[in-house]
């Protein structure tokens, strides 16, 4: 099983976008990235009631998208989420920069091959700035297979 929610960009520009929410936990990775966990409590705290949700995701809070577009001003952001069990599952990811999307939102359903270009999360890490090296893709490069969760993330939080 992987099972993962989160926001992608560099540790600055997580910074400019958790502000003072204490329910955010940023954690690095690879290839000067860091990643926030959508965990329960980041979602009530930054969920805007009455908003609209953001197409194609199941844990995006309402009106999130204008808080990732408004933050991406400092740098490009990404969206993702990526649910596996078995080898099988799906992946959805969406990239902002300087206050538009410019990636996405991208889909890849169960059962479905991934595109030429990569998994949509690879395509998004991409816009970010990972580089696969001598990696499988993206993903790896940056390390996103260290855990299987979006809450195991949070026991590896700066």
């Amino acid at each position: 099983m992987y099972c993962l929610q989160a926001v992608i960009a560099t540790e600055p520009v997580l910074r400019e976008l958790t502000g003072s929410i204490t329910e955010a936990r940023i954690v690095p990775l690879s290839q000067h990235l860091s990643l926030l966990p959508m965990t329960d409590a980041l979602f009530d705290a930054v969920t805007v009631a009455g908003a609209p949700g953001l197409d194609g995701f199941w844990k995006a809070p309402a009106g999130f998208d204008r808080v990732l577009a408004t933050c991406s001003a400092a740098g490009p952001v990404a969206y993702i989420e990526a649910d596996y069990f078995g080898g099988v599952g799906t992946q959805t990811a969406q990239v902002w920069d300087a206050g538009k999307v410019i990636l996405g939102p991208l889909h890849l359903a169960e059962g479905e091959s991934s595109p030429a270009a990569g998994t949509p999360i690879s395509q998004a890490l991409r816009r970010l700035g990972a580089v696969k090296g001598d990696h499988i893709d993206e993903f790896d490069a940056v390390g996103l297979g260290r855990h299987r969760n979006t809450d195991r993330w949070l026991s590896h939080t700066s």
